[in-house]
């Protein structure tokens, strides 16, 4: 109600009257009899509730028969002004241009011909109510019959109802079906499924009448609001609602403005008592031309009038402003699904309109990423529509239901961090947030995991004391050290970079679950579970590790923790701050982490021939683990193992690791052998390497012999699956070169697999193994 926007509302209103694109006049409204008001069709709530459906038989005039018609609102019947019947209608050509006599009001209307009438539709003959039906009242037009509103405003019977006025509308339908009965024209009765809408905001059953109201023409409106979308001057995530939006757009309907209420911006037209006409204008006028007296219109506007020209309003129009020249186009509007007809569709319409000729300045948007785009008229360039949260069970929290869940109790219990990351990782375009407390009790976990490897980082630095790099919040990390650096720092750094491409993108098409996910997978485990532990060794200088080797490695940690901090920190903003300004010993260069550069992509920092080998490295590993395990090895106990490489440069790579793999394993020594070990019981085989761990006890042949037929049953079903791609003509001409070679590449590993499986099978004797 701010005296500037009430100014530019009054504007807008009088320049679409004077373009004729507002009107004033008597159509079927939603109307709401407890609110009193007219609503617009997107504030009226559908939903499907079991009803009746009446039948009721009109005598026709003159003759002995009757026309039977059905209703699911027999007290609107008193306001009938015809039968309709469809013209091919061959039941009823007899019929064409004859009378009946309406029940229970004794009053003759005529049978027309007209497209509303169905012939496959019930009896293919249906009542014409004009003042309280739209289909009827556009029918009533093109017939040119009279209106016979028989309800008043509170959704009482009126005058017009005869016996049945001042009832309300339930107890006359009561009524009117009993005195049907009575008098042998209520013919049938049938259980039926109709759709009742209700206003949105009390609940209330909303009755169609015909009332004097304000509309907007919006078609020519939505034409421009249309091509903006479709021509991606304005993008809207996730895509589905983008067609939602176009088809709602496309079958837009002329929109009801004004409305009977007691606040809201008041209607710029004046009524001469007089003449009666009608005056807009932009200043209160004293008196009609004629010399008449002036009222103003009673009615004030939907407050979505008003708000649908927020963007444009708020920066100063209708006056040329620099704000206006800067802050327009805004760049990002977050919303819910159930506004998007409500609010965002009529900002795209009013601004596409009324910023028609506005020019941004040119620095800014190059500055804001859209020098690529054309028309400035618009008031946004991207929206996203957010998600719904819901409980466990996907249901719609509610009070009645007793589901709902306190933001504040949550946070209380894990944190707001836990809380927040919880929601973005659920956050998947399109659906709605089953939220989970078992979900955000493991992102606590996550919390105190990245908490520890800050203490680990910390501790570090204390005991080393390397000569400290800046951490300058650059976009890109580089990885420090010498010549022939470490595998594990190449590929953590390589990995790293490749995440940071990956979220980037995630962030850009808002598929915010991808993004934290993806850091999610990388800090706890590329990061804590494998490089951490990767080069404790090296940071152990007091072990015999170099001391220059511990202080690369510990400004290497440094770097990487600041930039996984930067790229953390959207998701988890208080933990990753807090560490971050401790990092700085609580003097960091700027205010916050949030005001530093978030990662970018390096592609040359990627190196794919580290990632390969770690890749095989942490196979060996696992393998090793996972056969420790089922021969039940004690912790402590350290155990030989042999490996067979399939390549020299798979031998020499894990040579050069052993070190990681003996402390990561727990393994005693690494013998490497000649020739495969297949055959062997209680070894690991993979496509690079068999591993044999060598442990005297006895294996349990049956579970050996169990787990590798389920292994030999799984990659016979990949195998079979790899080779009914590849010999399917349609795909492999349409499929991308890289997926058709590394097709062929695996099923060259599977051949060599499914080889080795079934020689270990053969090698067990059946009468038990050692290992």
């Amino acid at each position: 109600m701010d005296e500037n926007l009430s100014h530019a509302v009054r504007e807008v209103f009088v320049r679409l009257y004077e373009e004729g694109l507002i009107y004033r006049g008597k159509y079927i409204v939603n109307w709401c009899p407890r609110c009193e008001t007219a609503i617009s069709d997107l504030e009226v709530k559908h939903e499907d509730v079991a009803g009746k459906l009446w039948e009721i038989r009109y005598p026709v005039v003159g003759t002995d028969e009757f026309i039977t018609v059905a209703t699911t609102r027999p007290e609107t019947m008193l306001g009938d002004t015809a039968i309709a019947v469809n013209a091919k209608d061959e039941r009823y050509t007899h019929l064409h241009g004859q009378r009946v006599l309406l029940p229970l009001m004794k009053r003759e209307i005529p049978i027309i011909t007209d497209e509303l009438a169905q012939p496959e539709f019930g009896t293919g003959a249906v009542k014409v109510t004009p003042a309280h039906d739209p289909n009827d009242f556009e029918a009533g037009k093109r017939h040119n019959l009279s209106q016979i509103d028989v309800m008043d405003e509170h959704a009482h019977m009126n005058q017009n109802a005869g016996a049945y006025a001042g009832l309300d509308r339930y107890e006359a339908r009561r009524l009117v079906l009993v005195d049907l009965q009575q008098q042998g024209f209520l013919v049938g009765e049938k259980d039926y499924i109709l759709g009742l809408g209700r206003c949105e905001r009390c609940g209330t059953v909303v009755e169609p009448r015909l009332s004097p109201q304000w509309f907007v023409k919006i078609k020519p409106l939505a034409e421009h609001a249309i091509q903006v979308v479709e021509n991606g001057e304005i993008t809207i995530a996730p895509e589905n609602f983008k067609q939602m939006y176009l088809n709602w757009m496309r079958n837009i309907h002329d929109w009801c403005i004004s409305r009977q209420l007691w606040w809201g911006h008041r209607i710029p037209a004046w009524h001469c008592q007089n003449c009666h006409e009608v005056i807009v204008a932009r200043e209160d006028p004293s008196q009609c031309s004629c010399g008449g007296k002036l009222e103003q219109d009673p009615d004030v506007l939907d407050t979505w009038f008003s708000s649908g020209f927020l963007p444009f309003t708020a920066l100063g129009w209708p006056e040329k402003t620099r704000d206006q020249e800067v802050f327009y186009p805004s760049t990002l509007l977050v919303t819910a699904y159930e506004i998007l007809f409500l609010w965002v569709s009529r900002m795209i319409m009013t601004g596409c309109y009324f910023m028609k000729d506005h020019q941004q300045d040119p620095a800014i948007k190059k500055a804001s990423g859209w020098a690529d785009k054309k028309d400035d008229s618009v008031p946004f360039r991207q929206v996203y529509i957010h998600a719904l949260v819901r409980d466990a069970d996907r249901q719609k929290m509610s009070k009645t239901k007793g589901n709902v869940i306190d933001p504040l109790d949550i946070i209380e219990r894990f944190g707001t961090d836990a809380t927040r990351f919880t929601l973005a990782a659920m956050a998947a375009p399109g659906t709605d947030i089953a939220f989970s407390e078992s979900r955000t009790d493991g992102y606590r976990a996550f919390a105190n995991k990245i908490w520890n490897a800050a203490r680990f980082m910390f501790m570090n630095v204390d005991r080393i004391k390397p000569q400290r790099l800046p951490i300058t919040g650059e976009t890109r990390v580089t990885l420090h050290g010498f010549p022939g650096q470490p595998l594990e720092d190449r590929w953590i750094f390589s990995l790293f970079n490749r995440v940071v491409k990956d979220v980037n993108q995630a962030l850009g098409a808002y598929r915010f679950h991808e993004a934290a996910n993806r850091i999610y997978d990388f800090f706890w485990g590329s990061f804590c579970d494998w490089y951490l532990e990767l080069i404790k060794a090296r940071l152990n200088f007091e072990e015999g590790a170099e001391k220059s080797d511990a202080e690369a490695a510990c400004q290497n940690l440094v770097m990487l923790f600041d930039a996984s901090l930067r790229l953390l920190h959207p998701f988890m903003p208080f933990i990753t701050e807090e560490i971050w300004h401790a990092m700085y010993e609580g003097d960091p260069p700027l205010k916050s982490i949030a005001l530093t550069a978030y990662p970018d992509f390096d592609d040359t920092k990627v190196d794919l021939d580290a990632e390969y080998q770690m890749a095989i490295l942490q196979d060996l590993i696992v393998n090793v683990r996972n056969v420790r395990a089922e021969l039940k090895v004690e912790p402590k106990v350290k155990v030989p193992v042999e490996v067979f490489a399939h390549e020299p440069a798979i031998r020499a790579m894990i040579e050069q690791n052993r070190g990681a793999v003996e402390r990561l394993a727990n393994v005693e020594k690494i013998a490497f052998v000649d020739n495969s070990l297949a055959k062997q019981a209680g070894v690991r085989s993979t496509a690079r390497f068999d591993v044999h761990v060598v442990y005297e006890r006895k294996i349990d042949v049956a579970a050996e012999r169990e787990r590798l037929q389920k292994e030999l049953e799984k990659l016979e079903k990949e195998f079979a699956n790899n080779q009914r791609q590849l010999s399917n003509e349609q795909f492999l001409a349409k499929a991308p070169e890289k997926v058709v070679e590394g097709l062929r590449r695996r099923a060259q590993e599977l051949i060599g697999l499914l080889d080795k499986i079934r020689r270990q099978l053969d090698g067990l004797d059946g009468t038990g193994a050692n290992v």
